[in-house]
C-alpha cells in the first residue's frame, strides 16, 4: 500500500509541473524541437540582401535617402529580381524629398514594405474568408504604418517577432487580428503578392485556427493561434556590390550595427528581414514542422501511461526483467518521438521520458530495498539451517520460503554420539567442547555437501533433513550420501584425535523418509524451522536402535526403496510406538 501512495505522489508531482511550472515544461519541449527538427533545404525562391556598415558609409551615412533606396530597387530589378521586400518602415516623409522617386521605383514590380507593432493605427482590413467560427489568432498591439505615398505603390506586411517563454523566436503568426479584422504578417503577404492572390482563407475548428490558405499555394498548417513553426533554412544572401538576385524575390534589410535590432532565434541572432525570409521559406516548405491541436492531449496521456507502465513492469517482472522492459519502452518511445519530429509533427516526449526515468528509478529503488530486506530476512531465517549455496537459491527464489505448515515428502537423518556421557567425565571440559564442536562440524559439512538442512542439535544428537525447503526429487539418495559422508568425516576425525591423544568417538545414524509437516514452530517471539511427523520419530528410533543392531547406520524401508546404494536387509526391529516390527537396512 505504501508503494501505491508513492506512485500516486509521483503521478501528481510529475503531471502538476505541466500546470504549476509550464515554463519549465515548455522550455524543455522547445529546446528538444530545436535539437531534433531536421534541417530543410531552401525553396530557392528568395535571396536576402544585406545593407552593411560599409554600404551606409559609401552612401554618406544613415539614414539612406529615398533616392538611394529607389536606385537600389531599380538595380535589383535590372539584375533580374522578380520582387523586392523592404523589411523596414517609412512612417515619416524623406527629409531629402525622395519619396516620389522611391514610390515610382516600387511600382515597377511586386514590392512590399514592412509595418511594425507600435501605437499607430491599424491598416485597412485585408480580404479574408473564414471557414468555421471566427476564433483563434493573436492580436496586434497597434501598427506603425508607412506614409500614404509609399502605401499606394507597395503592399504592406506586419513584421512581428514574438518570442517563446525562453525569449527565442521560433514561430510567427501568418495573420494577426486588428480592431476590425486581420493584418497579414510580412512573410505571408510576400507569398500572396507573388501568387497574385487578393484573399486569405482561414479554416478554423473548435480549438481555433487550423490552417491558412493562399490561392495558388498549398494549405499551411498552423497552431490554434495561427502561428507557423519556422524552418531556419540557409536562404542565399548577397550584398549591394554583387546583387546575385536573378529570378529571386529579395528581402532587403540592414545588418549594420545599431540600426535594426538583432533578435534571438535557435539559429542565432538575426535581423528582421532574415526572420521574415525564413517565415516565407517555411510556408513554401511542404514538410515544414507544425504542432497539431491534439499534441498536448497526446503528451499528457503518454506521460501518465509511461509512469504507470514503468511502475507496473518493475513491480511485476522484478528488477532485471523490469529494467529490460522499461528500457525497451523508453527507447521505443524516444524513437517514436524522434520519428514524428522528423516527419514535421511536433509532439514532445522529453518530459514523458524524464518522468518515466524518475518513476522507474523510484520503483527500482523501492523494489531493490524490498528485495534486499527479504534476502537479509531469508539469510537470517535459513542461514543457520542451510548451506550458503542453498541460502542463495532461496534468496533468488523467495517463493520457495513459503514453508509454514506445508506437507512434504522428505528424508531425515538423526545422529547421536556414542558414549558421550562417560567420555565427558574422563577428559577436561575444554577437550569435551573441542570434541563436541569437531563432531558436530563434521556432520554439518557432510549435510551441506549434499544440500541438506541442518535442523537442530540437542546435546550430542543432531537432526538433518532434505526436500523440506528447496525441492529435491532425489532426496532419498542425498540423505544416504550424507550419511556415508558423516561416517567418512568421523573416521578422519578419529585419525586426527589419535594424533592429539584424544579418545576415539563413534556415532549412530538413523535414516528414514516419509511425509512430514514442515514449518516454523514455537512461541510468538521465539520460533524455529523444523519438522513434525511420524517419519521423524522413526528416524530417531532407528538411530537409537543402531546400538542393539550392532551397526553404525540403520535405514528405513521408505528410504531404501529409492536407494541407489547396495543395502543389506536386517532382521525386523521393534521400536517404541509401532505395533509391528520395522523392516530396516544397513550398508551391504
Amino acid at each position: 500500500m505504501k508503494n501505491i501512495y508513492t506512485l500516486l505522489i509521483l503521478i501528481f508531482l510529475l503531471s502538476s509541473i505541466l500546470v504549476i511550472e509550464p515554463n519549465i515544461y515548455q522550455t524543455l519541449k522547445l529546446k528538444t524541437f530545436d535539437t531534433l527538427i531536421p534541417k530543410q533545404q531552401s525553396s530557392e525562391y528568395f535571396t536576402i540582401l544585406n545593407i552593411t556598415e560599409e554600404d551606409i558609409a559609401n552612401e554618406g551615412g544613415y539614414p539612406l535617402s529615398r533616392q538611394t533606396l529607389a536606385q537600389i530597387q531599380i538595380n535589383l530589378l535590372r539584375k533580374g529580381a522578380i520582387g523586392v521586400g523592404w523589411v523596414m518602415a517609412f512612417p515619416q516623409p524623406d527629409r531629402f524629398g525622395g519619396d516620389f522617386d522611391f514610390a515610382k521605383a516600387l511600382a515597377f514590380s511586386p514590392s512590399l514594405l514592412a509595418m511594425f507593432e507600435g501605437n499607430g493605427e491599424y491598416p485597412p482590413t485585408i480580404g479574408t474568408v473564414i471557414l468555421g467560427d471566427d476564433i483563434g489568432g493573436l492580436k496586434a498591439q497597434g501598427v506603425i504604418q508607412n506614409i500614404d505615398l509609399l502605401k499606394q505603390s507597395a503592399n504592406q506586411g506586419l513584421a512581428v517577432a514574438r518570442t517563446d517563454v525562453d525569449n527565442l523566436v521560433r514561430r510567427l503568426p501568418l495573420l494577426m487580428r486588428s480592431n476590425d479584422g486581420w493584418v497579414a504578417s510580412y512573410g505571408t503577404e510576400v507569398l500572396k503578392v507573388l501568387a497574385g492572390a487578393d484573399t486569405y482563407v482561414i479554416k478554423t475548428n473548435v480549438n481555433g485556427i487550423e490552417e491558412i490558405r493562399v490561392k495558388g499555394l498549398p494549405p499551411v498548417k498552423v497552431d490554434s493561434l495561427g502561428r507557423k513553426w519556422i524552418s531556419w533554412v540557409d536562404t542565399p544572401q548577397t550584398n549591394l556590390s554583387e546583387m546575385n538576385v536573378e529570378n529571386k524575390f529579395v528581402f532587403v534589410g540592414f545588418t549594420a550595427k545599431g540600426i535594426m535590432p538583432q533578435i534571438a532565434t535557435p539559429a542565432g541572432l538575426l535581423e528582421p528581414h532574415k526572420i521574415q525570409a525564413a517565415l516565407a521559406e517555411s510556408i513554401l516548405i511542404q514538410d515544414s514542422p507544425y504542432i497539431p491541436d491534439y499534441a498536448i492531449a497526446v503528451e499528457v496521456v503518454l506521460l501518465i501511461s509511461l509512469i504507470l507502465l514503468s511502475w507496473v513492469l518493475i513491480n511485476i517482472f522484478g528488477i532485471s526483467l523490469g529494467i529490460l522492459f522499461t528500457s525497451l519502452l523508453f527507447f521505443s518511445t524516444a524513437g517514436g518521438g524522434y520519428y514524428l519530429i522528423q516527419q514535421g509533427i511536433l509532439i514532445d516526449v522529453t518530459w514523458s521520458l524524464i518522468s518515466q526515468f524518475i518513476t522507474a528509478s523510484t520503483a527500482f529503488y523501492l523494489r531493490f530495498r524490498e528485495q534486499y530486506k527479504l534476502r537479509q530476512q531469508i539469510k537470517g531465517q535459513f542461514g543457520k539451517y542451510l548451506d550458503p549455496r542453498m541460502v542463495k537459491k532461496l534468496q533468488d527464489n523467495p517463493e520457495l520460503c513459503q514453508v509454514n505448515g506445508k506437507r512434504v515428502d522428505c528424508s531425515i537423518i538423526f545422529t547421536d554420539l556414542r558414549g558421550f556421557t562417560s567420555l565427558s567425565e574422563s577428559v577436561e571440559p575444554e577437550v569435551v567442547t573441542y570434541i563436541m564442536n569437531s563432531v558436530l562440524d563434521a556432520q554439518v559439512q557432510a549435510a551441506n555437501k549434499y544440500f541438506g538442512c541442518t535442523d537442530k542439535f540437542i546435546g550430542d544428537a543432531g537432526m538433518f533433513h532434505w526436500n523440506t525447503i528447496i525441492p529435491q526429487e532425489d532426496h532419498h539418495n542425498l540423505a544416504l550420501q550424507a550419511a556415508k559422508e558423516i561416517e567418512k568425516n568421523i573416521d578422519q576425525l578419529n585419525i586426527k584425535f589419535a594424533e592429539e591423544n584424544i579418545p576415539e568417538v563413534a556415532i549412530g545414524i538413523g535414516v528414514n523418509s516419509g511425509v512430514c509437516i514442515a514449518g516454523n514452530f514455537g512461541a510468538t517471539n521465539r520460533f524455529a524451522f523444523s519438522l513434525i511427523g511420524d517419519p521423524c520419530n522413526v528416524a530417531a528410533r532407528l538411530e537409537s536402535s543402531t546400538k542393539v543392531a550392532g551397526v553404525g547406520v540403520l535405514i528405513g524401508e521408505e528410504t531404501a526403496k529409492y536407494s541407489d546404494f547396495k543395502l543389506q536387509l536386517l532382521e525386523p526391529i521393534e521400536v517404541k510406538g509401532k505395533a509391528k516390527p520395522l523392516q530396516v537396512y544397513t550398508w551391504a
